[in-house]
């Protein structure tokens, strides 16, 4: 057989599309950052009473950064004796990634190893990630390369956190907490575009804030997620119909 015709009829390789690059480099830059943060947890999980073993088995099954601080948290301020509460707000705070699940389904594939998979791997970063993008395939590869992406780091960089913490000290002096916080608005920051979207994001931020000095963890998160679906929902300072035209068109 002629090697030109082999040749005509092998597929042709599939080329990357911008969005595509730019899914796997945010999902990359991510990572990074909030990879590091594991070691504050790490850190502030041992001085808390746990040793290195509880400590890794956290991060690797229960693996949301939130949840791992609050059950942390209030064992540090209550011992084991404290147990039941920790457990209970590091739940509350989990329960925003069922939400997440939701939004997801359709994205992390068709097979239902996928979406299995993926429970694992559905969290706050991983989500805004794929958000971030209109194309279907860089969705995709933006949730799969952030939420592995920050499994790995996140767990290695929590052993060498539980490891060396006496050796660093006060982890919070270095500010990774930061860091993870800046990754996230970075992503959230070109998605705010419309006033429905800035109401939205203040109304919740504002409602987090003032609760989280007296409510236990998780609540304060849970009633801004309640808010926000209120404002969405209303479509406060959304767009609305010019002079009986089609919904959606905003008033210029």
């Amino acid at each position: 057989m002629d090697v030109r015709s082999v040749q005509r009829t092998r597929p042709a390789r599939r080329v990357a599309t911008p969005e595509e690059r730019g899914a796997w480099r945010q999902g990359i830059a991510v990572a990074v950052a909030t990879g590091a943060y594991g070691v504050s947890f790490g850190a502030l999980s041992v001085l808390a009473g746990l040793d290195v073993w509880q400590t890794c088995v956290l991060s690797l099954l229960m693996f949301t950064g939130g949840s791992q601080f609050a059950f942390v948290g209030v064992i540090a301020s209550g011992g084991l004796a404290a147990a039941p509460a920790a457990i209970g707000s590091a739940v509350l705070l989990g329960l925003r990634n069922v939400a997440y699940a939701v939004r997801m389904n359709p994205i992390v594939g068709l097979s239902w190893w996928h979406r299995i998979a993926a429970a694992q791997f559905t969290i706050d970063e991983s989500t805004a990630v794929a958000l971030a993008h209109t194309e279907p395939r860089a969705r995709r590869i933006g949730f799969w390369v952030t939420g592995i992406g920050i499994y790995l780091g996140w767990n290695v960089t929590t052993l060498a956190g539980a490891l060396l913490g006496d050796v660093l000290g006060d982890v919070r002096a270095y500010g990774l907490d930061a860091a993870a916080a800046a990754a996230f608005l970075a992503l959230l920051w070109p998605r705010l575009r419309s006033r429905q979207a800035v109401a939205v994001g203040v109304a919740a931020a504002i409602v987090a804030a003032s609760l989280t000095p007296w409510l236990m963890p998780g609540l304060p998160v849970m009633i801004a997620a309640l808010v926000a679906l209120v404002v969405g929902w209303f479509n406060w300072l959304g767009a609305r119909g010019v002079s009986g035209g089609p919904a959606g068109e905003e008033r210029r």
